[in-house]
């Protein structure tokens, strides 16, 4: 996760982030990316139901009726053992989250144990009367998903009215002083729809959104052809940025993050080194801090089943199940080979990622992407859009 109003626009110093000991349990959860210790923000993929047939779901989503593997009091105490291990967000995904009627009481408990609750949702079914029970037990953020405008939105999410469902959803949010974003895949299909998500950001108010590049798992995976070019992600980048800047030179900051590609941070520095080099020092210490991709340490995801996976996307690697074995042991299981390696996966990687310059700061960037292309988990990220030259140890 990178953050595109906090370095580029200057919203954060590296002094803000130690003030708090970079103590992921004290820092504030817009500075959650600068922690030391690394907690794990843990996704649940709670249900496999949805109330839509996206043609992009990495879930494979079912039917919304039927019933979950873990129940309520399950569900609970696995919480429990993640909130007494120290992870600081329980975010709560799916399928579609809102289609479990014990969202509401899990979320609550979640924050009761002292974590920070979030929803990862379609926005469909938040009802203004959704939207004052969620507020009513502490939720942080509601992160709500578009894919650029309505008929590209509708078209992806493969029912009619999803775009305008999802609007009221975000107006229901804010009419209930619920903190509530936007979240946008980049692909092929919907890069050019980028500006018109700024504009609703303005026009609508919306204090955040995350741009989230296209991850692609598993040997043969379709979703390779759908990803930008590298001078593609470039130009969309300096998009992003231009139109940030923008928006708080206008006096409307927003915060902005791309999640799923650090050689943003790279790229950002480097952007800032031709234009304010004082200030490109600053985001180096702040990079350094973040530390790239934290796949398998700092993110972590429980499926639908108790599977425990490095992230949300990578789900044929399976570390254990949480119905057997509590996600604290397994996530600091030494003889689990590849988890263990992802902790310092800067040993392993391979070719211009162990040759990079930015490789403390970028971490090695996406393994999983490296695999579905190379079949090796240690090959170089296919993504990263930087050039030699860019990552030469003496440029």
């Amino acid at each position: 996760m990178i953050g595109i109003s906090k370095l580029y626009c200057g919203g954060v110093e590296a002094s803000d982030a130690l003030r708090y000991g970079r103590h992921s349990g004290k820092l504030p959860s817009h500075l959650l990316q600068f922690s030391k210790d690394k907690k794990p923000v843990v996704v649940w993929n709670m249900t496999r139901r949805c109330n839509l047939k996206c043609v992009h779901c990495y879930a494979k989503a079912v039917d919304p009726e039927g019933a979950d593997d873990i129940g309520t009091v399950e569900a609970k105490a696995m919480i429990d053992d993640l909130a007494a291990y120290g992870a600081p967000v329980m975010l709560f995904s799916g399928g579609e989250p809102l289609v479990r009627k014990d969202l509401t009481e899990l979320a609550s408990h979640a924050v009761s144990k002292g974590m920070r609750a979030v929803i990862s949702t379609n926005g469909t079914l938040i009802t203004r009367d959704k939207a004052r029970e969620l507020k009513s037990v502490g939720l942080s953020y509601v992160g709500i998903s578009l894919d650029g405008g309505e008929e590209v939105h509708d078209k992806f999410r493969g029912v009619a009215g999803s775009f305008k469902k999802a609007l009221e959803g975000i107006e229901n949010c804010q009419n209930e002083g619920l903190k509530v974003g936007l979240r946008f895949t980049i692909n092929k299909r919907n890069a050019s729809e980028v500006p018109l998500l700024f504009d609703l950001l303005r026009e609508r108010e919306v204090p955040r959104i995350c741009f989230y590049h296209l991850v692609y798992s598993g040997r043969g995976s379709e979703l390779i052809a759908e990803d930008l070019d590298h001078a593609a992600t470039r130009a969309l980048v300096d998009l992003i940025m231009d139109r940030t800047k923008a928006l708080h030179d206008a006096g409307m900051p927003k915060e902005v993050l791309t999640v799923d590609n650090h050689a943003d941070g790279p790229y950002v520095y480097q952007r800032l080194l031709r234009e304010d080099p004082t200030r490109a020092a600053d985001v180096m210490e702040l990079l350094s801090f973040n530390e790239g991709n934290n796949s398998g340490r700092g993110i972590g995801c429980i499926s639908w089943d108790g599977k425990v996976h490095p992230d949300q996307f990578w789900r044929h690697h399976v570390f254990g199940n949480v119905r057997q074995r509590p996600f604290s042991e397994i996530w600091d299981d030494p003889n689990i080979e590849l988890l263990a390696k992802l902790k310092d996966k800067k040993k392993y990687v391979k070719g211009r990622c162990a040759a990079c310059r930015y490789l403390s700061i970028c971490g090695g960037n996406f393994r999983a992407r490296a695999e579905a292309v190379y079949d090796d988990v240690w090959a170089p990220d296919p993504a990263c859009y930087l050039t030699d030259d860019e990552i030469r140890q003496d440029g």
